[in-house]
Order: C-alpha cells, then structure tokens, then sequence
C-alpha cells in the first residue's frame, strides 16, 4: 500500500485493544508522533509499553484497532524496513564476537560486503566499542551489551527508532553514551520512540511524552504542558518544630498545609505570594536556611494522576 500523502502522522495508534488473557494490556490507545520526534512513553514497569512498541514492531497482534507507520499498517513490509528495534531483553550472541553479531545482523537484513564491513565500523565507533570489536560477548558489561544492542538496530539506517528500556541495568558511562548517540541521530532527522520508567531520561531526551498507566494515556505533551497539570506550582518543605509551629498559624487558610513524617508541607493558594511566606519566616525569627521550596517534576504529575510513585 502506497503511503498516504502529506500530512499524516509518522506514527499513528488508533483505539488499539491487547488482551492478554484476562489482563488488558492496551485500552483504546490512540496517539499520533511526528517524523523527527523524540517521544518518550513514561510509565512504570507493566504500563504496556513494551506492548505498544510491540504492535508497532509487527511482532504481536492487537485485538482491535490500527498502528501504523508512515500511512502503512505495523507489520506491512515497508513498515518493518522503516523501524530499528532495541528490546528490552538482550538480542545478541555472547560467543560471538562484537563484529561478528553485527554482521549477522546486518546479513539477515541483506547488507552483505564491502557495505557491511563499513557499516559495521562505524556503528562500533558510535558506541565506542571500536578498541573490543574483536572480543566475545560473553565478556562484556551489562552497558557493552545495551550498546552494541542498539548497533544492532541501526545496520539499516531506520528512519523510526523504537528503544524500549535501553539503559535498564547499565552503568553511568554507557548511559550517557546511549543518551549522546540517540540525541545526535533525532538531531540527524531520525524519529525516536523512547520507553522508560526514569522520569529524568524523558525529561532529557524527549520533545513529548506520553505518560501511561494500566494500558492508557494518562497524559501526553511537552515537558512544560506536563507540568501544569500538576497540583500545584510550587510547594515550601520545613521540619515540625515548636518554633515553626507558631508559623502554621499564620499559614492555615492561605493554601494546603499538611503534615507528615516530621515535616510541614505547604502549598500556597493561587493569590499567596512567597515573599508574603518569607515575610511571615522573619517575624516568627525563623531563618531562610530552615525551608525548601519545590517546584512539581513529572513523578509529581503522575502521583496525581495515578495516586502511585512512579516505581511502583
């Protein structure tokens, strides 16, 4: 099927249903990316996650509804040829060489010679893994492993990249090694759709985000759009003691005052102005130093959509 002319999403989901039993892994998501997008599906382990990029993938069928890439349904030849694919789980071969699992991989593509033997040099360097080209596998770090992991997937120079939890396991080096090398190719053109349940991975890596939570969309746009869904603005933090005590006297009325574990936690009212709150500090004798002011993150966000920490 020929592509569908411009403009369309990149990358469309339309009321996609996947049950697994009596477990439904996908509820009715919809969800359009566009080309050259780095969107991040942020979400906790069992989200279904893995099952969206699945679908997209052709490599498991939904119940009901459509994915597709570029105007071609998921699994379409075309399709399939479009996308690179890092797995959660490990696809490689630990008594093979590094070179030797890209070039298998690169053959069941159907690069071959000369192309493949240059391909291969240079996806080695971009992961930094030029100087252990020859070494096996087996003998790699978890963060070799997840580097070479994603070589693998660009053999073909895919225009869409699905990376489904790539830095699970890794150390702070090949993170960031990971982080630089999908940062240069989105920058380079290539659409990237970035699973995580790290909130400061999406909010480094992505343009947008699509918060999930048991099979739906929470919540989906920008960093910024996100954040304002928050409860609050910003929220002041300071340890329950008699003298601040005298304080949360003066404060009750004017926004949520609440106590737990120890500490008061204090959320202005929309009309409350900080310097008002530090006003109120210098005539209790209270110094600056004693409170911390907060401003909401995504784990705020979606605490208050799901009621639940993130890693839970």
């Amino acid at each position: 099927m020929p592509p569908r002319p411009d403009p369309f999403p990149f990358v469309a989901f339309h009321a996609l249903v996947k049950r697994f039993g009596a477990l439904t892994a996908l509820d009715g998501v919809s969800l359009e990316i566009a080309q050259g997008e780095c969107f991040g599906l942020l979400g906790p382990n069992g989200a279904g996650k893995s099952t969206l990029m699945s679908i997209l993938a052709g490599l498991t069928p939904a119940q009901s509804g459509t994915a597709e890439i570029e105007g071609r349904p998921a699994g379409d030849p075309a399709a399939r040829r479009a996308l690179g694919l890092v797995p959660q789980a490990l696809a490689l071969y630990p008594r093979l060489t590094a070179a030797e699992n890209l070039e298998v991989f690169g053959g069941l593509l159907g690069l071959r010679g000369p192309a493949l033997a240059a391909r291969v040099g240079e996806l080695l360097e971009a992961v930094q893994l030029s100087d252990r080209r020859d070494d096996f596998v087996r003998t790699f770090s978890g963060g070799m492993k997840r580097r070479l992991n994603l070589a693998a997937a660009l053999l073909h120079r895919p225009t869409l990249l699905l990376c489904d939890e790539p830095t699970v396991g890794v150390d702070p080096q090949s993170r960031n090694a990971i982080f630089e090398l999908l940062e240069q190719l989105n920058r380079q053109g290539m659409t990237v759709i970035y699973s995580t349940h790290y909130m400061e991975e999406a909010v480094r890596l992505c343009s947008r985000v699509g918060i999930m939570d048991h099979g739906q969309i929470l919540a989906l746009g920008s960093v910024e759009e996100l954040l304002k869904q928050a409860p609050f603005a910003e929220e002041i933090l300071f340890k329950a003691t008699p003298e601040t005590e005298r304080l949360c006297g003066d404060l009750r009325g004017l926004g949520q005052l609440a106590t737990a574990t120890g500490w008061h936690r204090f959320r202005p009212g929309p009309d409350f102005r900080l310097s008002a709150f530090y006003l109120a500090t210098e005539r209790h004798g209270l110094p600056s130093r004693l409170f911390q002011v907060q401003r909401p993150s995504l784990e705020t966000v979606f605490l208050h959509l799901t009621g639940k920490a993130l890693r839970e």
